[in-house]
């Protein structure tokens, strides 16, 4: 090793000892006849060296470097003078009395520092990621990352799982998200897909016999973009024999109580609190809520009806929701150009028509441009039905119930960092259960599978399978941090009989099935034990645990909202004569 110690471990106690650290140069500080000192920085901190004045030729160099040239340097380990020492620095009580300097490498003028406290673009700082990964709150991160993921192995081995690696190559099966393809070069004119999950590998493991399986796996999917999405991600999957959801619910409880202890000085109180996906549409209009703060979604329909305001009572003639938040404390706030900005961002997120609104006075009563349409008797009841009081104001959505309540559930979560309506530091771990087995797809004009195809119906609704589809809940559970989608999971249909009648429900043919998922129900006709699993995103986890808000930051070489990395330039073009051994000729895509 060239170095002797990091620049982050000496203290007082390594005074008079000979030490070798190697580095980056942060800064350099000419002082004239007072030498040059230089803080040197590796990924566990920072130390002070310094050339002393005597040193002439170490001197000249000393004066040549600059932030980024990586160095060595050897001395010995001083107590800084008397009120010298740095508190901000671990290190701070100490300094190196250089005897040796070398230049390592030296460095471009960097596009940006490290140690900046403001950061250029985020296209700047995934063009040059090698540079932005020297940041200390990103080494931070994915130090945490590390930690968090032998965590979770040592988990899940203290457990009785056995760590079992699933291919990266597999056959296309799609159904949700566009599968990346890999065409082969021996087989022309047939493609490998990229795995979106292990989904099918790890329930073949049950059949084959191995009751606990885990992995760490890399997945892939083809679809747009958000800040806590990526086209690569890493997530944690896990798969039990011979249990029902209360055995997963059970172990992934144990190994969030353990995280939060470990990583976060948290004591989570178990069983993490659960609801079902019909109270947590009802209450929040989405199913994985924010639990940190109030301000629940309130049905306003049936008092609707009652009164003559034309976009109202028309709204629920017509089959639709009257729905609405009571915002806290923010009368005053809100101002007609601040509703006018809310209002333009549910119509442009979620396609409102509009936004109706109304204050709660300092003597309780409700006023507002709407409230000329009602009686006082009318609002007071409106008022009790909403538990507003002085300094509330009341939004309104009127549209189909879902729409409504995605749109207030888009408010809310914005309002409720906007108006600090909760620690940002606080953790709230909850569970999402009794999902609806199937959505209907307008556009396709069929069912589509809510979570995926081989998930199990509750064994009271399995008679409803071919007789009301939409009344059949799943077993199916969603683990929701914070109001994002932490993991989810289902119990799997383990008999082939079930499995043939879903798909067919999906609008899969025995051909097409056998077609597709042929080697799935082969393996369900040779003895398949009940199992099930759960999968959680390691990337949105770490996303969590460290309290950032862009999963970008938690992952060492990203993609942008164009899945693009700009740092490489990827995707790019590949010569013909690659093109020609897989039997592939590039044509324009309106071609």
């Amino acid at each position: 090793m060239l170095r002797t110690h990091t620049c982050g471990e000496l203290t007082a106690a390594h005074a008079d000892q000979t030490v070798t650290l190697c580095g980056w140069v942060e800064k350099t500080r000419d002082l004239g006849k007072g030498g040059v000192f230089v803080d040197v920085r590796d990924r566990y901190g920072k130390t002070q060296l310094v050339v002393r004045p005597h040193l002439q030729e170490m001197l000249e160099t000393a004066k040549q470097l600059r932030s980024e040239f990586v160095i060595l340097g050897r001395g010995k380990v001083s107590l800084r003078p008397l009120g010298q020492a740095n508190a901000n620095m671990a290190t701070g009580e100490v300094e190196i009395l250089l005897d040796e300097l070398q230049v390592l490498n030296a460095s471009k003028v960097p596009p940006f520092l490290p140690s900046a406290q403001e950061m250029p673009s985020e296209d700047a700082r995934l063009k040059y990621r090698f540079i932005d990964l020297r940041r200390p709150k990103m080494q931070q991160t994915l130090v945490l990352r590390s930690r968090i993921v032998k965590k979770i192995r040592d988990y899940f081995e203290e457990n009785g799982f056995i760590d079992i690696e699933t291919p990266i190559l597999g056959r296309s099966t799609p159904e949700g998200a566009r599968d990346y393809l890999v065409p082969s070069r021996v087989h022309n004119g047939q493609f490998y897909a990229l795995p979106q999950s292990p989904q099918i590998y790890k329930q073949l493991m049950m059949i084959a016999g191995y009751d606990r399986y885990v992995q760490v796996a890399r997945c892939f999917r083809d679809e747009d973009l958000r800040a806590d999405r990526q086209p690569e991600f890493t997530q944690l999957d896990m798969e039990m024999s011979f249990v029902d959801e209360e055995d997963i619910i059970g172990m992934i409880d144990g190994l969030m109580k353990r995280l939060a202890r470990e990583i976060l000085g948290i004591e989570l109180p178990l069983p993490l609190p659960r609801m079902s996906y019909d109270e947590a549409m009802r209450r929040f209009g989405h199913d994985a809520p924010d639990l940190r703060f109030g301000m629940e979604l309130i049905d306003c329909s049936a008092w609707a009806k009652t009164v003559d305001f034309r976009i109202f009572r028309g709204a629920v003639d017509e089959g639709k929701a009257i729905r609405a938040i009571n915002v806290p404390n923010a009368a005053e706030l809100f101002t007609r150009k601040k509703i006018d900005e809310l209002t333009l961002f549910v119509q442009e997120d979620f396609g409102l028509k509009g936004l109706a609104w109304l204050k709660c006075t300092t003597d309780g009563k409700l006023e507002g441009p709407i409230a000329k349409n009602f009686t006082e008797s009318q609002l007071a009841e409106l008022a009790s039905a909403t538990a507003a009081v002085p300094g509330s104001v009341l939004l309104f959505a009127a549209d189909e119930y879902e729409r409504a309540g995605k749109a207030l559930y888009g408010l809310r979560r914005r309002l409720g960092l906007e108006l600090k309506l909760y620690d940002p530091g606080q953790m709230h771990f909850s569970w999402v259960v009794r999902f609806p087995m199937f959505a209907y797809d307008a556009e396709e004009n069929r069912w589509a599978a809510m979570h995926h195809p081989f998930t199990a119906p509750l064994d009271s609704d399995l008679p409803k399978l071919e007789s009301d589809p939409a009344a059949v809940r799943a077993k199916a559970y969603d683990l929701v941090i914070n109001g994002y989608e932490a993991g989810g999971g289902t119990i799997r249909i383990h008999d082939n009989v079930t499995q043939q009648k879903v798909f067919q429900l999906l609008g899969m043919s025995p051909e097409e099935a056998e077609h597709r998922f042929g080697f799935l129900l082969e393996a369900l006709r040779f003895g398949a034990p009940p199992h099930g699993g759960i999968a959680l995103g390691i990337d949105r986890l770490i996303m969590l645990f460290a309290g950032l808000d862009n999963i970008r930051d938690c992952v060492t070489f990203p993609k942008t909202a164009k899945a693009i990395d700009l740092m490489t330039e990827a995707p790019n073009v590949v010569d013909d004569r690659q093109l020609r051994e897989l039997g592939i000729q590039v044509k324009p895509k309106n071609g």
